[in-house]
């Protein structure tokens, strides 16, 4: 069988998401190039496989898909194992938690926290300008509110889903990796257990490898 393919590259925050999940399952997969920085994911060859010019995209046979978290879905799915079930879609309870803290990530973690990595990281890269200050003070500010919730939750499980890891954790990876790399990591000293949290993940070798091929300085 071939394996999948995952075009981007692995510093996308959105490509890492993907490739973490496939090394949690153990599927042999080939990344392929397509470099964002260079504009690679406007060429008509890319556009094909994503109709809105991003990364990452995936092929599976005849099979492709674009947006990460719904690849990462497939992948969790198509490689669910009795070792590891990462959706817990065997279980409708576990699997409903899964799912509130998947949208949890995605409309609350993610505004949040985001604009302090674009604003620290990405746009000085690609658009070679500073931080807009107003703009991450402001996302700090929600962003403190947000680990509010966070801690008390990790306070009483030690994932986010229950005592078990799952997508809903893995889905903070990408974005949380690159805010580490900001002025203001320390904001998570303040919260000890999403912090203890964090450095489980971080622990991971999934993320391990991955992260190793993510630079937090250009």
């Amino acid at each position: 069988m071939s394996p999948v393919k995952v075009f981007g590259r692995a510093i996308s925050t959105n490509v890492s998401r993907v490739l973490v999940c496939l090394e949690e399952v153990g599927a042999d997969y080939e990344l392929v190039t397509v470099d964002f920085l260079a504009g690679e994911q406007n060429s008509p060859e890319h556009v094909e496989r994503n109709p809105f010019g991003k990364i990452p995209a995936l092929q599976d046979g005849d099979l492709v898909l674009f947006e990460s978290r719904a690849i990462a879905k497939y992948i969790l799915r198509k490689y669910k194992s009795s070792e590891v079930d990462l959706l817990r879609e065997s279980n409708i309870k576990e699997a409903a938690l899964v799912d509130v803290w998947t949208e949890v990530e995605a409309h609350q973690y993610y505004p949040a926290l985001s604009p302090i990595v674009f604003e620290c990281i990405i746009f000085p890269i690609m658009r070679g300008v500073p931080a807009n200050q107003q703009v991450v003070d402001e996302s700090l500010e929600k962003l403190k509110k947000v680990l509010e919730t966070y801690e008390a939750r990790l306070s009483e499980n030690r994932y986010l889903a229950g005592d078990f890891v799952s997508f809903a954790d893995l889905n903070h990876f990408p974005f949380t990796y690159y805010f580490m790399a900001t002025p203001y990591a320390s904001l998570f000293d303040a919260y000890p257990h999403v912090k203890a949290w964090w450095e489980s993940l971080m622990s991971r070798p999934s993320i391990k490898k991955i992260s190793a091929n993510m630079p937090t300085k250009f």
